[in-house]
């Protein structure tokens, strides 16, 4: 009966064995897979991750290079803008000028009565200039149909004062495109009878008086530039520098020629001086400028966008941290059950082993089985 009990003990022992072996081989079995299975993973997400980076640097560098050749195309295209237009209204403005001179003298060679029609003619013409008032009205009104063509009513101010404190508005400012508002100061001066001396001694051929009458619109003009830079420039409400406009292309022909006249203006009073043909070149160029500071406006944002990308993907690569701190700790829990595992192989391997007096006192004690 005892040998029955025993073999019995020993059939129950040997299935507990075996059932043991085979969980051990099913929880290592698991522990491959798991292993197996996170391994690749972790290798289809790094090549994933590697990928997107990839793709991310190159439409990155796409969208950089297309910006730049964008900008070089633009800024190409408004140089090329500028000089053409440039170019298009000096010959314009010199052959309506040559035009103009030339039906002149064939209106002339006509007859007596036409030309005391055009003296009387230029005579009141004379009469409404000699008016100091409105020969700068005249200027003003050239000047703000000027800008007006070419400029928008936002860009611009008309009788605005520009230096704080002042009293005395400047004509016309053009307002840069700045978060302070900051003007450039422009100011219409047309010293009349300076200029018509000058013309009448060139007609004359009196060199003496010609001289004179030069440094007498340089001395004019020397002193409107003083004006201005006292009434209208400070910075940094406004440019350090001005601009004087003289209405009629003679006059600024004679002052252009006057050997170092608009370097000490530039130098001395910080004023630079201008003609109906460089004032409309000059808004031009500020046009252009201001759609140039519009782009780069817009490639900013890109750059702010650019910003906020990086600030995610750092949050991005946190989270890669996170998830592999807590693969690193599954992987540790898996060892350590791998390890209680060969311990209890272990302690069965032990109990197998066990001498014969000792299986003898187990089997008459059940419960220390259990």
């Amino acid at each position: 009966m005892v040998t029955i009990i025993l073999i019995v003990l020993m059939a129950v022992v040997i299935v507990l064995l075996i059932m043991l072996l085979m969980r051990q081989s099913a929880l290592e079995k698991n522990q491959d897979r798991s292993q197996q299975v996170t391994t690749q993973n972790l290798s289809n997400f790094s090549v994933m991750h590697e990928q997107k980076l990839e793709r991310i640097r190159e439409s990155v560098e796409k969208k950089l290079t297309e910006i730049q050749q964008d900008n070089s195309q633009k800024l190409e295209k408004m140089r090329q803008t500028v000089d053409e237009k440039l170019h298009e209204t000096l010959e314009k403005r010199l052959g309506e000028s040559f035009q103009l001179v030339s039906d002149r003298l064939e209106k002339v060679h006509q007859g007596l009565g036409e030309m005391q029609n055009l003296a009387a003619g230029v005579g009141d013409l004379k009469k409404v200039l000699t008016n100091v008032k409105t020969r700068g009205t005249w200027g003003e009104i050239q000047l703000g149909n000027l800008l007006e063509q070419i400029l928008t009513p936002e860009q611009y101010e008309k009788n605005f004062v520009t230096k704080k404190g002042s009293n005395d508005p400047v004509e016309f400012a053009i307002k840069l495109p700045r978060e302070n508002g900051v003007y450039i100061p422009i100011d219409a001066k047309f010293p009349k009878e300076d200029y018509e001396r000058l013309m009448q001694a060139q007609e004359d051929g009196n060199y003496a008086l010609i001289e004179e009458c030069t440094k007498a619109i340089e001395a004019r003009i020397k002193l409107e530039a003083k004006k201005i830079k006292d009434k209208y420039i400070d910075p940094p409400y406004t440019t350090d520098f001005a601009i004087l406009y003289l209405p009629i292309e003679g006059l600024y022909a004679e002052v252009l020629r006057r050997s170092g006249l608009c370097e000490f203006l530039q130098r001395e009073y910080r004023i630079s001086v201008a003609g109906p043909t460089t004032i409309a070149a000059l808004l031009n160029s500020l046009q252009m400028g201001f759609r140039t500071l519009a782009v780069e406006k817009r490639a900013s944002q890109v750059w702010e966008l650019l910003g906020v990308v990086k600030g995610e993907f750092g949050k991005f690569g946190d989270l890669l941290d996170k998830t592999r701190e807590k693969l690193d700790l599954a992987s540790k829990n898996i060892e350590l059950a791998s390890t209680k595992s060969r311990t209890i192989e272990r302690k069965l391997r032990d109990v197998q082993e066990m001498p014969s007096p000792d299986s003898k006192s187990l089997l008459e004690d059940p419960h220390e089985i259990l």
